[in-house]
C-alpha cells in the first residue's frame, strides 16, 4: 500500500471515530471575514512539525509564532497542516494560526497572510469546517477524490466564499481540473502541482513545470499554479519563480528554518524569466507529453555526445536522439571548435523534420576559463548552442561563483564512484539543480571511456533525481540498463564509435533499433 493510500485509508478510520473535528473544539460559525487567496505572487510558507518521508521536522513549533514569523517575512499565505498522525497538526493549529495572522494586521496595518488548510480532505463536511475554524483556503488532492466529490467540495468552497488549492500530478487529475472549471470557473480555483511524488514521496523538481504548461494549455492564461515542494535553498526558489508560477509553497525548508523564510521569499517573488528556465520549460513540456502518450514510458530521451562532425550529428538526429553533445576540452580526444557546433546548428536546422523538434545541441566544458570554455559559453550565449554541460566540480564551482552567466541555460555533469560522490549530487539539487548527468569517474577524462557507474550508486541516485546516466552504454546494455534503473536519459558516447569521436553508423543502429 502506498503512504498516500495509507493516509487515506486510517484518516477515514479516525472520522469514523471522532467526527469531523478530530476532537478540536470547532466553532459553530466563523469568525473572522475572508482574505483572498493568492491574488498575486507570493509565497505559501507551511506550519508543519512532521512528514511520513522526513519524520520529524519541527516538532515543538509553535503554531501561533511561526505564523507571525512567516507574516513578517512577507508570506501571501500561511498554510497549516491539521492532519495528525502522520504529520502531528490539528485544528486547533488552523484556529491558532487564523487569529496570529488577524493579530499580525491589527498590529502593523499590514494585509493579513491568508490560511490555507491543508489536509486529506474527503468530503464537503470537512469544508464547512475548515471554514468555520477560519480557513480562506483549503487543498483538495485531486487523486484521492472521485469526480462527484470533488465537484461537490469545490462548490462548497465557492459557496462560503473560500478558495479551493486543487493539487494536480497525474493525467486524471487534469481530466478532473476541467471538470470543475467548466462547472465553476477559474475565480476561487487556485492550481498546485506536488514536485514530490505522494506514492513514492521522490522529488522532481521539473513536474510541476510540465503540468503546468497543460494546466494554462486547458484552462486558460489565468489560472493560477503554484508550484509545491522540493524547494530548500534561495537559489532553487528563484527557479521555481524564474518559471512563470504564481506561487511557492515551502514546507520543511520554512518549519525547519522559519528566520530564514524572508529569503526564500524574496528569491520567489522577485525572480524573472530567463533563458534557463525558458529551456527547462520547454524540455519539461515535452517530456510531460512524451510521457503521456502512447510511447512506451520506460522509453528514454537519448543524448549522443561526443560528436565531432556535421555528419554523425545529422545521423544521430535521424536516429532520434534528442539531445547532441559536442566536448569543447583541449585534453579530450573530441575536442571541436565553434565552427564545428555552428555548422552542425545549421544543417540541423536546414534537415531536421522530425516531430520532436530539432535536437538540442549542448556544449561539454570542464572549465569556464578555457579558450575552449569561453567558446562553448559564447555558442550558449548567442543562441548557437541551448545547453552547457557543466563537466565536473571545477567547472559548477566556476559556472555558480560567475552571477554573469547564471542566465545561461546548463546542467552539471557528477563523475560518481563512491556514496560520497552523491553528497554533490544532493548539493546541487538543493540549490535548484533540476537535472544532474550521473557519469563514471576515470582519472579526469572526460567522456567516452566505457566505464560504467556501479548500479547500486544508479538507484542510490534515482532516488534524488530524475536518471540522467552516462558511462560505458552501448547497444549490448542498454535494454538492460533501461530495464534495471529506468533513465529519463542516457549519454551515449564511445559504445557507438569505431575511433574516438567518429560515429559507427551500424553501431548507432543497433543501439536505436535495441531502444
Amino acid at each position: 500500500m502506498h503512504i498516500l493510500d495509507e493516509i487515506v485509508e486510517r484518516r477515514k478510520e479516525d472520522i469514523q471515530k471522532y467526527g469531523f473535528g478530530f476532537g478540536a473544539a470547532v466553532p459553530k460559525k466563523r469568525t473572522r471575514g475572508i482574505t483572498p487567496f493568492l491574488v498575486q505572487k507570493g509565497a505559501i510558507l507551511e506550519i508543519k512539525r512532521a512528514s511520513p518521508s522526513k519524520g520529524d521536522i519541527a516538532p515543538n513549533l509553535d503554531a501561533s509564532q511561526t505564523a507571525q514569523l512567516y507574516a513578517q517575512a512577507g508570506a501571501a499565505a500561511v498554510s497549516v497542516l491539521t492532519e495528525q498522525r502522520y504529520f502531528k497538526g490539528s485544528l486547533d493549529d488552523l484556529q491558532a494560526v487564523c487569529r496570529s495572522v488577524d493579530s499580525f494586521a491589527a498590529r502593523t496595518g499590514k494585509p493579513a497572510p491568508a490560511v490555507l488548510r491543508k489536509d486529506f480532505l474527503l468530503c464537503p463536511e470537512e469544508v464547512d469546517v475548515a471554514y468555520t475554524c477560519g480557513a480562506d483556503a483549503v487543498l483538495l488532492i485531486a487523486r484521492i477524490l472521485d469526480d462527484k466529490t470533488l465537484l461537490a467540495m469545490a462548490g462548497r468552497c465557492r459557496s462560503l466564499g473560500i478558495s479551493a488549492l486543487l493539487e494536480l500530478r497525474l493525467d486524471d487529475d487534469l481530466r478532473k481540473l476541467s471538470l470543475v472549471v467548466q462547472e465553476y470557473g477559474t475565480e476561487s480555483v487556485v492550481c498546485g502541482v506536488n514536485a514530490r511524488n505522494l506514492s513514492t514521496f521522490a522529488i522532481d523538481l521539473l513536474a510541476p513545470a510540465g503540468i503546468r504548461g497543460e494546466i494554462l494549455h486547458s484552462t486558460g492564461a489565468d489560472m493560477r499554479v503554484v508550484f509545491e515542494s522540493g524547494i530548500r535553498t534561495p537559489s532553487a526558489a528563484a527557479f521555481a519563480g524564474s518559471m512563470g508560477f504564481s506561487g511557492m509553497l515551502l514546507g520543511e525548508a520554512a518549519a525547519r528554518n522559519p528566520g530564514e523564510a524572508a529569503s526564500l521569499v524574496r528569491a520567489f517573488e522577485t525572480a524573472k524569466p530567463t533563458r534557463t528556465a525558458a529551456q527547462w520549460l520547454s524540455f519539461a513540456d515535452a517530456a510531460f507529453k512524451k510521457n503521456h502518450s502512447d510511447e512506451k514510458k520506460r522509453k528514454p530521451l537519448v543524448k549522443v555526445c561526443g560528436l565531432t562532425g556535421t555528419k554523425d550529428a545529422l545521423q544521430a538526429a535521424e536516429f532520434g536522439a534528442e539531445f547532441l553533445g559536442f566536448i569543447f576540452c583541449a585534453k579530450s580526444p573530441r575536442n571541436v571548435d565553434a565552427e564545428t557546433v555552428r555548422a552542425a546548428r545549421e544543417l540541423l536546422a536546414e534537415k531536421s523534420e522530425r516531430p520532436f523538434s530539432v535536437p538540442k545541441i549542448v556544449c561539454v566544458i570542464t572549465e569556464c576559463d578555457s579558450a575552449e570554455g569561453k567558446a562553448a559559453i559564447e555558442l550558449v550565449r548567442d543562441g548557437t548552442a541551448d545547453f552547457l554541460q557543466l563537466h565536473g566540480r571545477k567547472a559548477a564551482e566556476q559556472f555558480f561563483a560567475d552571477e554573469s552567466l547564471s542566465f545561461l541555460p546548463h546542467y552539471a555533469a557528477v563523475n560518481v564512484s563512491s556514496e560520497e560522490d552523491l553528497a554533490e549530487v544532493e548539493r546541487l539539487l538543493q540549490q535548484g539543480e533540476p537535472r544532474i548527468l550521473i557519469d563514471a569517474q576515470s582519472c579526469g577524462k572526460i567522456g567516452g571511456t566505457g566505464m560504467h557507474v556501479n548500479r547500486s550508486l544508479c538507484e542510490a541516485a534515482a532516488k534524488k533525481v530524475r536518471l540522467w546516466l552516462a558511462g560505458g552504454i552501448s547497444a549490448g546494455n542498454i535494454r538492460e540498463i533501461v530495464q534495471n534503473c529506468e533513465p529519463e536519459l542516457v549519454d551515449v558516447n564511445s559504445g557507438i564509435e569505431s575511433a574516438p569521436g567518429k560515429k559507427d553508423r551500424q553501431k548507432m543502429a543497433d543501439f536505436f533499433s535495441q531502444l
